[in-house]
């Protein structure tokens, strides 16, 4: 049973057993102990082996709060976003969770409104009241050059995560949206679509620009343009795919091929061409983003992007933290910082009607 499972044994005299105790078993100072508890990489195996050993035998339990007044800072990580898709955050959560599991670690979500003047100072508030040791920023936040300034300048290490690279590599994790959005428009085209109609992301989000270009790019390169009435905008909810499959499919010439910024406005495309009588994939083909798992609830199953998001928060979190997590962990923080997204074709895509 390892020591933090246990109820905690009994030290010298029947007493809860202390650093103290587990320092004297194994020999070694009681820095040394704090080094092997802190998962130091600067330690010989045979160290390290004696210091788990004795805190095995005595059943020792690390105080958290006595190692963050040592530390001067709480072991938080602390979560930073202001994101209109749920699980989007969900799943980075996950994520972020997965990484940090078997460590002292704990994670802090908090909600913050973009759009508010007081942005900067209310984050500064928060950070300086729950000094937590670095801060994850989601996008849209996570482009605000002056909130990761402010990080800087309050000494908490920051990761701004993206759909594109947004920092230096030690700063960000990122995907490539552009790239995968291009390879998804490509079979629609190769499948003989020429007439696509494309729903927007919000305005002002880095995501939905780079999924817009990537999807110029890709008519661009079969020499088709995008009607403006094919053009829909989009805030990545379901109730703006119903809005804007209700205008695309009015049309007198409908697109064949709709592609949807994110899975739940693609989700709303679905259900307005169910409404109409229109038959996906048969008259209409649908493409997402996402892969959440609105995609495969929804019948026929959506094609769409596989977004690794949730890879996405162990990966900041190993980039954010990686002396609190361990030598693999490092080493997994350093691999690099883009995680690629990858196409996912299902049931919602087939060639257009003749004719």
């Amino acid at each position: 049973m390892a020591a933090q499972d246990r109820p905690g044994g009994k030290g010298p005299g029947g007493k809860q057993p202390t650093i103290n105790d587990v320092a004297a078993l194994a020999g070694v100072s009681k820095k040394t102990v704090s080094r092997v508890i802190n998962r130091s990489e600067f330690l010989t195996d045979k160290t390290r082996a004696a210091v788990e050993q004795a805190i095995e035998q005595l059943g020792f339990v690390p105080n958290p709060q006595a190692r963050a007044l040592a530390f001067r800072r709480n072991f938080l990580i602390a979560l930073l976003h202001d994101n209109p898709n749920a699980q989007t955050v969900l799943n980075f959560q996950r994520g972020v969770l997965d990484a940090i599991k078997d460590s002292d670690l704990a994670l802090l979500v908090r909600p913050v409104d973009r759009g508010s003047d007081k942005l900067l100072d209310d984050v500064r508030t928060f950070l300086e009241k729950q000094r937590p040791i670095g801060a994850m920023l989601l996008p849209p936040i996570s482009e605000n050059d002056d909130l990761a300034a402010l990080c800087e300048n309050l000494g908490v290490r920051y990761v701004r995560i993206g759909s594109a690279p947004l920092d230096d590599a030690k700063h960000c994790v990122s995907s490539n949206d552009r790239e995968v959005v291009t390879v998804a428009v490509r079979s629609l085209v190769a499948l003989g679509h020429r007439r696509i109609g494309f729903v927007r992301g919000p305005v002002g989000f880095r995501s939905a620009a780079e999924r817009e270009k990537g999807f110029l790019e890709a008519l661009a390169e079969a020499g088709l343009d995008l009607p403006a009435e094919l053009n829909a905008p989009g805030n990545y909810r379901y109730t703006a795919g119903i809005e804007a499959a209700e205008a695309l499919l009015s049309l007198p010439a409908p697109p064949t091929a709709i592609f949807c910024s994110n899975d739940e406005m693609a989700a709303g495309v679905m259900s307005v061409a169910h409404g109409k009588g229109i038959k996906v994939p048969g008259a209409l083909s649908i493409i997402g983003f996402d892969d959440s798992p609105t995609a495969t609830h929804i019948w026929p199953a959506l094609s769409t992007v596989r977004w690794p998001i949730r890879e996405m928060g162990a990966r900041a979190a190993q980039t954010l933290v990686p002396d609190f997590l361990g030598p693999g962990a490092k080493a997994a923080g350093d691999e690099g910082a883009v995680l690629a997204s990858t196409f996912v074709e299902r049931q919602s895509v087939a060639p257009p009607p003749e004719g």
